[in-house]
């Protein structure tokens, strides 16, 4: 058993039918015994909308209530995900940065 980290752009979580093929490729690892860990962007164009809809309301934004607005992308796609996943019988959970602290050498 090894563990893996797999990573998945906004293109290739860009609509409803990728996030079932990102969901069936996450089983395959997971059924070979493999503990899987799954990173996920925004879906394609999400990032650009939601940076654009801060920019219209507030050109001098906070930059805390920007995060909190663009960081809302990966958190529908990783849900959305954990629910496909759920739904093809792999147990999964979506979790937020804040939940799992990772530490860099960065």
């Amino acid at each position: 058993m090894s563990r893996i980290v797999m990573k998945f752009g906004g293109t290739s979580v860009a609509n409803l039918e990728c996030i079932r093929n990102v969901a069936l490729r996450v089983k395959k690892e997971v059924d070979q015994g493999n503990q899987v860990s799954v990173f996920v962007s925004a879906m394609a164009g999400t990032t650009d909308k939601l940076v654009g809809w801060v920019e219209e309301i507030s050109p001098l934004h906070d930059a805390r209530e920007y995060d909190t607005v663009v960081s809302a992308g990966e958190q529908i796609t990783s849900g959305l995900l954990a629910l496909a996943l759920q739904d093809i019988g792999v147990p999964a959970r979506s979790w937020l940065g804040w939940q799992v602290p990772f530490k860099t050498n960065q």
